[in-house]
């Protein structure tokens, strides 16, 4: 199956990815906290069904930071986060930014496991965060 990579160009069309957001950040208001400041891009399969969504904040000139990950239920277990992670790392590398920051709770291994395949490492564990 092939997909295709797309970034959202209106900040009103964001909110239509909201239950996959919720997937991987648990309250609304958090994610609309956030939402607005951020880039937004996503997967589609070859008949246009949205599998997953990435959003991202650039911190600074030379950082991003990935706020928020999630592929849809019946699409997990393909290697599309890996493929969506990729690919946005790829538009911000061709931007010039080098440091790529994630933030996940320290008892999610498979998340830990996950952001650790694709080459992040723990830099830091900040108490009671989550």
């Amino acid at each position: 199956m092939s997909y295709h990579f797309l970034k959202i160009e209106h900040e009103q069309d964001k909110k239509k990815f909201m239950p996959l957001l919720l997937l991987a950040d648990e309250s609304e208001v958090k994610i609309m906290e956030y939402l607005g400041e951020c880039e937004l891009f996503y997967l589609v399969d070859s008949s246009d069904e949205i599998v997953g969504v990435i959003v991202l904040l650039q911190l600074d000139k030379n950082s991003i930071e990935i706020k928020n990950i999630a592929i849809s239920p019946e699409h997990r277990g393909k290697g599309l986060g890996k493929l969506l992670v990729r690919k946005a790392l790829t538009v911000y590398r061709e931007r010039g930014i080098r440091q790529y920051v994630v933030g996940t709770a320290n008892s999610s291994i498979d998340n830990l496991a996950f952001y650790q395949k694709l080459g992040f490492r723990i830099y830091d564990i900040k108490k009671d965060f989550f």
